[in-house]
């Protein structure tokens, strides 16, 4: 879901929105990055250009180049995933495996992987996207393990912030610091299956 979609609800500014507008803009910057602009130079104005429409168009839906940027690389990566909610485990396999294909889709994903590494250049578009991508999806985690203590699936004792970077910590480490490891299918369930040995209540352990 992008941040267009997060913002339904919220008052809106001009005229109302048009989703085949919206599309235009994020996939123009999107042809611009894939040819290798720069961000830099990825200007309102040039972006404006590509997608056919005018500037004004781009600020009554974007505030300027930074959330219009996150949006494009929440468009361009695997969709959240939609939790079973049928246990603690069940959901955190389902986050994990979302980070997976993600972690996928940003090696096998020229426009992506660049994306990414222009972004960490510009401070201000990693803050937005660390407010309105990392964070959301950190708190996601935060929630269901707040779940699953309250359903007495994980011990009362456990440190929810720990825990959380323990389950995500494993595959973040493949991302960033062995690029060239693999990131298999089940390896969702198998970081989960761990961890979780850990963090039940003696009684719930097999």
């Amino acid at each position: 879901m992008s941040l267009a979609d997060s913002r339904s609800d919220s008052p809106v500014r001009g005229r109302p929105r048009s989703e085949a507008v919206e599309r235009a803009i994020i996939e123009g910057t999107m042809k611009l990055l894939e040819d290798g602009v720069p961000l830099a130079e990825l200007s309102i104005e040039r972006i404006a250009r590509t997608a056919g429409v005018g500037k004004a168009t781009i600020y009554r839906r974007w505030s300027g180049k930074e959330e219009l940027f996150v949006d494009v690389i929440r468009a361009a990566e695997p969709p959240d995933p939609d939790l079973p909610g049928t246990s603690v485990r069940d959901d955190l396999v389902a986050l994990l495996e979302s980070l997976r294909l993600r972690a996928l889709a940003s090696r096998t994903s020229a426009l992506l992987h660049n994306a990414h590494v222009q972004m960490k250049s510009s401070p201000r578009i990693w803050a937005a996207y660390h407010a309105n991508v990392i964070v959301p999806r950190r708190n996601l985690g935060l929630q269901v393990l707040r779940r699953g203590r309250e359903r007495g699936e994980i011990r009362a004792d456990v440190d929810l912030e720990l825990a959380n970077d323990m389950f995500v910590g494993p595959v973040l480490i493949r991302i960033l610091l062995r690029p060239d490891a693999d990131l298999p299918e089940g390896l969702a369930e198998q970081i989960v299956d761990t961890v979780m040995e850990g963090l039940r209540p003696v009684s719930s352990r097999p």
